[in-house]
């Protein structure tokens, strides 16, 4: 169980009352994606096994209230219900930290997927933070960032010509690299057409995300030792 000192108030107004437990900052924010995605379970998140109406005084939440509001006098239930619908009440660095954190995520998930149509290439991670910057794009770090994602292209494509696009890539490897190569470019996206061809080189197509295209050449590269040819198609 959660330390006391550690502890953060989670908060759920409804109907009128005022629910609120005391949670791990962390593991809470964990447990909102989904009990099932992040293996944690609702009493690993609890300092106590409570539910008040103001935890600061310790006044505890009435049974006809709960179950007014959640059709349930379970506290582990209720505790549930309020961190899926609720609010996380953190510190200053806390919210700093994860704002950071699912900042961080959100660039490299754009940086890794869009590309700037104009030229067909990706957009580096310091451009698309800067547009972001210019856009005044907000982040909610209780959010996921597949739900963000979309918001924050809408709000930069107004900075920088940006869009997510899937890249055909037609790779060309000395037959004895095709093994150890197969796995990583499989990590990569996916193989759509292969052919070994007279001489023993192995060829491909492979459907990548667009903004992967140069660390997928470099990483090919560096497994044949430079012994590949990559090219985009359309």
């Amino acid at each position: 169980m959660v330390n006391l000192e550690d502890a953060v108030i989670a908060r759920l107004e409804s109907y009128g009352e005022r629910f609120e437990i005391l949670v791990d900052p962390d593991m809470a924010s964990e447990f909102r994606k989904g009990s099932n995605e992040s293996g944690i379970e609702i009493e690993s998140v609890l300092a106590v096994e409570e539910i008040f109406k103001d935890a600061k005084k310790g006044d505890k939440a009435s049974e006809e209230s709960m179950q007014k509001v959640f059709q349930s006098i379970d506290p582990l239930e209720v505790a549930a219900a309020i961190l899926q619908k609720g609010q996380i009440q953190l510190t200053a660095q806390q919210r700093r930290e994860m704002l950071e954190e699912k900042h961080k995520q959100i660039v490299n998930k754009i940086a890794r997927e869009a590309i700037n149509p104009q030229t067909g290439l990706p957009h580096p991670a310091r451009r698309i933070e800067k547009a972001m910057e210019e856009a005044k794009v907000h982040i909610d770090p209780f959010k996921s960032v597949d739900e963000q994602v979309p918001l924050v292209l809408k709000a930069i494509r107004i900075k920088i010509p940006i869009r997510f696009e899937k890249v055909k890539m037609a790779i060309k490897l000395p037959g004895e690299a095709a093994g150890s190569a197969y796995s990583v470019i499989s990590k990569f996206g996916k193989i759509q057409k292969e052919e070994w061809q007279q001489d023993g080189s192995w060829i491909a197509v492979v459907e990548i995300p667009g903004g992967l295209q140069e660390s997928f050449h470099m990483k090919l590269s560096e497994l044949t030792g430079g012994e590949v040819e990559v090219r985009a198609i359309k």
